[in-house]
């Protein structure tokens, strides 16, 4: 399985929505990047995404983009082949 990369902050209901649906995906690990901890990996996502606002989820090496996005690529029936891979 890929390995999932994600930005977030503790309060984002955004953020646990995500990691719930990549669980319900089979995915047991994920690497959370706290930016509300740490500023300097705030501005590494931007520089990395072109955005600010979280998640910021990578599977893989492939950027997916925020919650919305992850939810669409599962709508598509695209999520489980990119974990997968």
């Amino acid at each position: 399985m890929s390995r999932v990369k994600m930005y977030t902050t503790l309060v984002c209901p955004f953020c646990v929505r995500a990691k719930n649906l990549l669980k319900q995906r089979g995915v047991v690990q994920i690497d959370e990047v706290r930016v509300d901890l740490d500023p300097g990996q705030r501005e590494a996502m931007v520089a990395l995404t072109g955005r600010r606002t979280v998640p910021q989820i990578f599977i893989g090496d492939t950027h997916v983009g925020g919650c919305d996005e992850l939810v669409a690529l599962d709508h598509r029936g695209e999520l489980q082949a990119l974990l997968a891979a």
